[in-house]
């Protein structure tokens, strides 16, 4: 069901992907308030950011125990508003969610305090210089449909442990969810009105040209690219996490039964509209048969229903749009060729009116195709068959995308070896995504895959302004300082020979230098 404005274009309507029921509504922000959002954030931010860290942190842990007390209301109505099966709203948001917010409070208290510079230069030796971490303002999160609660929510925690204010854009499809964050943040404590929310047509665009002073965007690849573009014309900053095209490379020598199943998930869970999900597979010609019988196989088996049926494994397509897109692509590589192994459109199941699409794996195809080349977000999972390992590289690596990759083998050398020859922000071995509910681990790619990381301490200096500040305690001027002369130049340049050159010259440097060294520091102790 699409997501509608509401009468005069004043709300924005949520529907049950699966039954088409009406959720609820929110209202609009109307775009030419949207500075006025900002700003009103902005006065609220300087009294946030002059908290310690440590107390900034124990927010975030309150939050934590309010989504723990809150885990059933805040699973249901992410399978009501996006879809995906109730398990899969736990291990895949609400669990993580919990994580990543204790993560954040404490290691953010230690990677965020500010850190000592050791000055190791002989010349520089009276010196002191230190890292501060220093909040950036007001920052922008403007988040997708697919991870609507644990995305955003981490990425605003990060934002305010860093001491920043955090203006939230959810996706218009799951806007409710958005709202059930802010909500829950002022449960927490957290200051009134340093974290808003806001919602409805162009007010992603209006956010990136606004006063706030960075934006982090999760979204396509041509979305992103204009977010990145609206952001340089202001000289704003951006995290830039965007689609994903991720390829599974299943090597001779691989388990297959642990392979199958983890295809079976990295291409199907959350009905296959994870930008880090497996959208192709390359499988050696000697294990392909048995790798594509046991993955057909599965793929039937899977339950497809209600995502609030506890056994549903594959629930609707958040939208009807995406559905038609998905099913365009399938059709287009059948008509070029390729085989429809299992799955495909199906009529709802009853009692339900949603858009759903059975686990498809499909055989036959090649890079010709648009399912090859374009993101999926759907269950479809084409396997390629190859004939050696540099094939399978060469072909995983043929995308405008990089933003994970799995290789699966019982070698762990030569898993390591593929890992570096792999383009891709995020490698893994014998799993796929796992990572994304681990907060230490960085998440983010190359290419179109997008720009920047979130997660990890990367993901923490990406919230702040990086200021180094030195200390000179005044005892002598710098040995550079005026006046020029040949003395001065003789001693810099000797200097150079005794510190950093080859063992064999340092004797004659410090010979030819001793004169000019010794005549720079008088100088330095009579000034």
């Amino acid at each position: 069901m699409t997501r509608k404005a509401g009468e005069g274009s004043r709300t924005l309507r949520s529907f049950d992907p699966a039954t088409g029921d009406l959720l609820g509504a929110v209202p609009i922000t109307p775009v030419d308030e949207l500075e006025a959002v900002v700003g009103a954030v902005a006065r609220v931010q300087p009294f946030w950011a002059q908290l310690t860290l440590g107390d900034r942190g124990r927010y975030l842990e309150r939050m934590a125990q309010v989504v723990i007390d809150e885990a059933d209301e805040i699973r249901d109505l992410i399978v009501r508003e996006q879809g995906k099966p109730r398990n899969e709203a736990v291990s895949m948001e609400v669990l993580p969610s919990i994580d990543a917010l204790h993560w954040i409070a404490r290691a953010g208290e230690e990677l965020l305090r500010d850190e000592r510079l050791p000055m190791r230069q002989l010349y520089l030796k009276t010196k002191r210089a230190d890292l501060i971490y220093e909040p950036l303002g007001v920052v922008a999160v403007i988040s997708q449909f697919n991870y609507p609660w644990s995305s955003p929510l981490a990425q605003i925690a990060q934002a305010l442990m860093a001491g920043n204010g955090v203006v939230l854009k959810p996706a218009s499809i799951t806007p409710l969810v958005g709202e059930r964050i802010g909500r829950d943040f002022e449960r927490a404590g957290l200051p009134e009105g340093l974290l808003r929310i806001v919602h409805g047509p162009g007010t992603g665009r209006a956010l990136v040209s606004s006063s706030v002073t960075k934006v982090f965007f999760t979204g396509s690849a041509e979305a992103g690219r204009e977010v990145g573009e609206g952001c340089a014309r202001t000289l704003k900053g951006s995290v830039l996490e965007l689609g994903g095209k991720d390829p599974m490379i299943v090597l001779a020598d691989a388990d297959l039964d642990h392979a199958v199943a983890g295809a079976l998930w990295g291409g199907f869970a959350n009905a296959g509209q994870s930008s880090s999900g497996i959208e192709r597979a390359y499988v050696m010609r000697e294990v392909s048969e048995r790798f594509i019988s046991a993955l057909v196989d599965g793929a039937r088996r899977l339950r497809v229903g209600s995502p609030l049926g506890w056994g549903t494994e594959i629930g609707p397509l958040s939208s009807r749009e995406q559905f038609e897109r998905v099913r365009a692509l399938v059709d287009e590589a059948v008509a070029a060729g390729a085989e429809l192994r299992c799955g495909g459109p199906i009529e709802p199941p009853a009692g339900l009116n949603g858009s759903f699409f059975a686990p498809a794996v499909l055989t036959g195809a090649t890079h010709a195709m648009r399912l090859m080349r374009e993101e999926i977000r759907g269950p479809v999972l084409p396997v390629m068959v190859v004939d050696s390992e540099d094939e399978a590289v060469a072909l995983a690596n043929d995308s405008r995308y990089g933003l994970g990759a799995s290789v699966w083998t019982k070698d762990r050398r030569k898993g390591d070896l593929f890992a570096r020859e792999l383009q891709a922000g995020m490698v893994w071995i014998n799993d796929h995504m796992a990572s994304h509910a681990a907060w230490q681990c960085p998440w983010g790619g190359i290419k179109d895959s997008g720009v920047g990381r979130t997660h990890s301490k990367f993901g923490l200096y990406e919230c702040v302004n990086i200021k180094l500040r030195t200390w000179e305690p005044s005892l002598a001027r710098d040995p550079w300082w005026h006046p020029y002369d040949e003395t001065l130049g003789k001693a810099l340049r000797q200097t150079a020979a005794i510190l950093y050159g080859r063992p064999s010259i340092r004797a004659t440097a410090l010979r030819q230098g001793a004169v000019p060294l010794m005549k720079l520091g008088a100088r330095l102790l009579r000034n």
